[in-house]
């Protein structure tokens, strides 16, 4: 992040597969610096590019994120059914564009068969263990829906348990969750 600007700071996101379901879920505040400006944000989108279902997540600078996923949306249109070359075609372009290089965001994208996080870096990643998490609570709540991965919960279960774990531990991560589920 820019370090003359304290900038809007922190979120969680999470994705969770588990049998044939995907669920992104995120939390709704934004803050700027150490104050609250708003609770009930939504960071977690369904797009439909050429008729298909994918369920988009973001953390970072709101502007940014919807940039990418405009950006991914076409992708997705140009690639129809193809969700690992829309994000690795993405990835290429922010990686490579000078504009899309200063953009502050990080996605996971699911289309209820693969679950991807796509980073600035050019990183297009797989989770293992069916679980990731970004954003500043990213990884309280990767580590608890790890640890709830074997119990007998739903994967939407896990995902709400996950965010309300992260709420309570990182002070830029609420409970007022957007929750989002594609797949069988």
């Amino acid at each position: 992040m820019r370090e003359e600007f304290p900038g809007w700071h922190g979120t969680t996101i999470i994705g969770v597969k588990k049998d044939g379901k995907v669920v992104i879920a995120g939390d709704g505040q934004v803050s700027l610096g150490q104050t609250v400006i708003k609770g009930t944000a939504r960071k977690v989108r369904r797009i439909s590019p050429g008729g298909s279902d994918v369920v988009c997540g973001f953390a970072g600078s709101t502007a940014d994120a919807f940039t990418l996923l405009e950006r991914l949306e076409a992708k997705l249109e140009a690639t129809p059914g193809q969700l690992a070359r829309g994000c690795v075609e993405l990835a290429k372009d922010w990686r490579t564009d000078k504009y899309l290089q200063k953009l502050e965001a990080m996605l996971i994208v699911s289309d209820g068969a693969q679950m991807f996080v796509i980073t600035g870096a050019g990183d297009v990643l797989e989770p293992e263990h069916d679980v990731t998490a970004i954003g500043s609570g990213g990884n309280y709540a990767l580590a608890a829906a790890r640890g709830l991965m074997e119990a007998d919960l739903t994967a939407e279960e896990i995902a709400r348990k996950a965010m309300a774990i992260a709420a309570d531990i990182c002070v830029y991560t609420n409970g007022n969750l957007t929750v989002e589920t594609i797949g069988a």
